[in-house]
């Protein structure tokens, strides 16, 4: 893998490593098969708007730990060590991968099919600036979340059988079995029916797993080209090298009346996509389908680094963008003197305001009463350090979890 996060590839110094015994092939740009040419044929099931990365397609490198070559050897042990010792000379460029520091460069999304599953924020509706300006009470927050890593306990491993006649049987750990038949078929003008994936054990994924990741792709073209079985395993320090949870900046700024109305809600979010693909995430879209305001104004912008694509990750958006909007109703709580979970109910939506449209079901000021008498809500002090057990300081909270049912 790159050890530069951008730049370009001088040379790769093979001869030595194919001089040991036991190596079978090293795949670099400068040996690859040819392979698809078009972009949008190495594009997948989960794929975002933009083009997809292409391994050991050319010199250039576009983010540190990208892949560079294929060792294939006789043996695990011989295959990491050779690779280990491989030598690369580069020519490193200025890159950019912080996002608080280069924010302001931040741009629209941009449109495509993914779009449809995760669908951009609701228009603007009212006028915010005023309404915050006459609200009785308000509340802002800013809040900055940095990468999160998948990372499951079992690496991602894919072995490919050659069955002879362009057909493959594929053992792999994904999430998405088709999604990685069609893209094999696709990439290497296989036949989908020649092209048999089996995940038996998944085992942890976390959202990791729902794209092909590109040991996928090298085991495949391996196998294909020697004609043999090749297994191909990532290190540990290799499961960093692929899609993340992206860091994120939010700024939020809720108004409300005397009695506790929200009247203006504001909430604005910049996230991290790569430089070829438009990664979006439903961030700023979760307050208006929590609590109704006549006044609201959501923003979500992106911005492209020298990283590689973000991946959809547990929740992706909703963990984020939910626990910006509850800690400002918390702090807004506080600036009206008004219990917590009381401002909830008195501004609990029974319709959609993001879509406007009704809820086909919905529970949650159930869950609310309930919970509130099993965790003795009403014996909670609200204020801060006055409730203790013994020698120790107890707090009591509550926040609002939401997630579409599909």
């Amino acid at each position: 893998n790159s050890t530069i996060t951008k730049g370009k590839i001088l040379e790769i110094h093979t001869s030595e490593i194919k001089a040991m015994p036991g190596v079978v092939e090293v795949f670099t740009y400068e040996n690859r098969p040819s392979l698809a040419w078009f972009g949008m044929q190495y594009s997948d099931m989960d794929a975002p708007p933009g083009t997809p990365f292409k391994p050991l397609d050319d010199n250039e490198i576009k983010y540190n730990g990208e892949p560079i070559a294929l060792v294939v050897a006789e043996s695990f042990e011989l295959a990491r060590y050779a690779a280990s010792v491989l030598k690369v000379d580069y020519e490193e460029e200025v890159f950019e991968t912080n996002l608080e520091s280069n924010i302001d460069k931040a741009r629209a999304p941009k449109m495509g099919l993914a779009t449809m599953l995760k669908p951009l924020p609701p228009p603007d509706k009212g006028d915010v600036d005023v309404a915050i300006k006459e609200s009785y009470a308000t509340a802002s927050g800013y809040f900055v979340h940095g990468t999160e890593h998948h990372n499951p306990l079992e690496l991602f491993t894919t072995t490919t059988i050659y069955e002879g006649k362009g057909k493959v049987t594929i053992y792999d750990k994904t999430q998405g079995t088709v999604n990685c038949q069609l893209y094999v078929g696709n990439v290497f003008g296989l036949h989908f029916k020649d092209v048999r994936v089996i995940s038996t054990y998944v085992g942890g994924g976390f959202g990791s797993g729902l794209r092909p990741q590109y040991q996928l792709f090298m085991s495949v073209m391996a196998a294909l080209e020697l004609k043999r079985p090749v297994r191909v395993t990532l290190d540990r320090e290799q499961m960093f090298s692929f899609g993340h949870r992206p860091p994120t900046i939010q700024r939020t700024e809720f108004g409300a009346t005397q009695e506790g109305m929200l009247n203006s809600i504001y909430h604005e979010a910049t996230a991290e996509t790569s430089r070829f693909e438009d990664y979006t995430e439903v961030v700023v879209n979760w307050a208006p389908m929590l609590y109704p305001s006549p006044n609201s104004r959501m923003q979500y912008k992106l911005l492209p680094l020298d990283v590689f694509s973000p991946l959809d990750m547990r929740a992706p958006g909703g963990s984020t963008g939910i626990h910006a909007v509850e800690a400002t109703m918390d702090e807004l709580s506080y600036k009206l003197g008004i219990d917590p979970l009381e401002l909830r109910i008195l501004n609990y939506a029974e319709r959609d305001e993001s879509l406007d449209r009704p809820y086909s079901s919905k529970e949650l000021r159930q869950c609310y009463i309930q919970g509130a008498d099993k965790f003795g809500w009403s014996k909670r002090s609200p204020e801060p350090r006055s409730m203790r057990n013994g020698n120790k300081l107890v707090g009591y909270g509550m926040a609002t979890g939401i997630w579409e049912s599909m």
